[in-house]
């Protein structure tokens, strides 16, 4: 068994699953991205050894947008201290309010990896039935915290049927000696290491299906081939 099938059905007030295209307001798309419910199950469990594939997500509630306004700082905070009020400013956001999905996912080992991936499932589920995780789970942005537990008899509305367009599905981290645009940690069978590369965004085109948003595996391919690319 080279896999393992984990499901977790997540709810929260607010969401923001930021769509790339729009640079100065934050707009979500309607529904989680691969790459936030991929995030939201690391929140729970992460190991180096393992990486989560989505396969579909359900929509138990869609949500409606609603406009906030958030204050935040015009520059990424570095190793210098700033002083807020020099770099603050506010920006207004339209997001989701009052949602809820079934997300369903592959648990798939590392190429080097030994284990028995049935050894990263029970912790999952130890983590998941007892209500705790890593770091706080959130939707999309770390201000919008969720909760989560095993899936219940609640099940997505075979009516709702959207086309979404073009979703970002995750972003890969290419390492590479000849666009070296920023630094990132790389985990090996030794163990962490420090890489220069570039980060490429990926897209597939997303369509919900009597409640289900199911996510092409052949991304996960694509993502791999990337990430493994080194120009020597």
């Amino acid at each position: 068994m080279n896999h393992a099938e984990v499901g977790v059905k997540v709810w929260g007030e607010y969401a923001l699953f930021t769509r790339p295209e729009f640079k100065s307001e934050r707009v979500s798309y309607q529904v989680i991205t691969p790459s936030a419910a991929r995030g939201l199950l690391e929140a729970i469990f992460w190991k180096p050894q393992i990486r989560y594939e989505i396969r579909r997500i359900g929509v138990l509630r869609l949500g409606t947008f609603t406009t906030i306004l958030r204050n935040e700082i015009e520059q990424r905070q570095g190793t210098r201290p700033i002083f807020v009020e020099d770099v603050r400013q506010q920006r207004a956001s339209l997001v989701l309010k009052d949602v809820a999905y079934l997300i369903h996912a592959e648990i798939v080992p590392q190429p080097w990896e030994k284990e028995p991936v049935v050894k990263y499932l029970d912790q999952f589920t130890r983590r998941l039935l007892r209500g705790q995780y890593h770091h706080t789970p959130y939707l999309g942005t770390r201000e919008f915290s969720c909760a989560f537990e095993p899936p219940d008899e609640e099940t997505p509305d075979p009516a709702l049927n959207l086309d979404l367009g073009l979703m970002l599905f995750d972003i890969a981290y290419v390492p590479s000696r000849e666009r070296r645009e920023l630094e990132f940690i790389r985990h090996t069978p030794q163990g962490p290491e420090r890489t220069s590369g570039y980060a490429q965004a990926l897209f597939f085109p997303a369509k919900i299906e009597s409640g289900w948003l199911t996510v092409p595996p052949e991304k996960y391919r694509e993502l791999a081939r990337l990430e493994e690319r080194a120009d020597v």
